[in-house]
């Protein structure tokens, strides 16, 4: 049997259970970030609009080069996870944030990831509709051209079956 729960009941204060210290600094942190909502939100907007081009250039021939830290747009810094060297090759690893998992998470922060709300969805409406029953009309008159009595007509009248 499956049990309810009372919403009535208040929720109990969490003093004495472990971990409280924690729960405390997510909710301090939660208020941090919905203080700083805009800059929340410009943020992500960067990593989600930056583009290759706007770090690194590659000419025809593919030789890439990547950008001076004074011609790269503020922007495009923010969406910078990482810069790698390697020592003996030269080489310059950059990686980004993931900008699928940033488009995800603004999509749900904009509500377009919701359902929409039931008030939106046209109303169904049912319409039943009643076929008229077939009466088979047999003739046992032999063609005295009477009409039987009956839903069709009654007895005596002169009409054409």
């Amino acid at each position: 049997m499956a049990e309810t729960k009372n919403k009535n009941k208040p929720i109990p204060s969490l003093a004495g259970y472990g971990g409280v210290r924690a729960l405390q600094k997510n909710l301090e942190r939660s208020t941090t970030i919905a203080a700083n909502r805009e800059a929340v939100a410009y943020s992500l907007l960067c990593m989600a609009n930056t583009k290759l081009s706007d770090i690194m250039e590659w000419d025809e021939e593919g030789n890439i080069k990547v950008k001076a830290s004074k011609d790269i747009p503020e922007a495009a810094m923010q969406s910078i996870k990482r810069i790698k060297t390697d020592p003996r090759t030269g080489a310059i690893e950059i990686e980004l944030w993931d900008k699928v998992q940033t488009l995800r998470l603004l999509a749900k922060a904009s509500g377009l990831l919701d359902n929409p709300e039931e008030s939106d969805k046209p109303s169904v409406i049912g319409i039943n509709i009643k076929t008229p029953e077939i009466i088979d009309i047999e003739d046992d008159d032999k063609g005295k051209g009477e009409v039987p009595k009956g839903p069709r007509g009654e007895q005596g009248q002169d009409e054409d079956v």
